[in-house]
């Protein structure tokens, strides 16, 4: 009984950790998680870049999204059309959600929804 009681002690204070972890993660992230959700919500495909081909979208006057620098480390993630990521050499496909590959990419291209278009608009 003992051993049970102390097993039980054990995984609620586990819980109990892991919750005030999220809880500080929240508290200080300062909304980035929301923005960065946000900015997700917006993409329709994602793409892991190389350093190289996220300085040559920089020099061609994308700007990364400003959500991107308030993660550690920052990432750079541009929205870009289809045809341009075409152009790009060293691109991945990643599904988009915040997974572990997605928080773990420096450099991210974006592609957006396309918008339904409406008729006598």
């Amino acid at each position: 009984m003992s051993e049970l009681m102390h097993e039980r002690v054990r995984r609620m204070r586990e819980r109990v950790l892991i919750r005030a972890w999220e809880y500080r993660q929240r508290h200080t992230s300062h909304g980035a998680w929301f923005r960065i959700r946000r900015v997700l919500l917006d993409a329709a495909q994602a793409w892991t870049l190389s350093d190289q081909d996220a300085d040559r979208l920089e020099r061609t006057g994308h700007l990364p999204m400003p959500v991107g620098g308030e993660l550690a480390p920052p990432k750079r993630m541009f929205f870009v059309s289809a045809e341009e990521l075409r152009t790009l050499a060293g691109r991945e496909p990643i599904d988009v959600r915040l997974s572990p590959q997605l928080l773990a990419a420096a450099n991210l291209a974006l592609i957006a929804h396309t918008s339904p278009r409406t008729s006598g608009s």
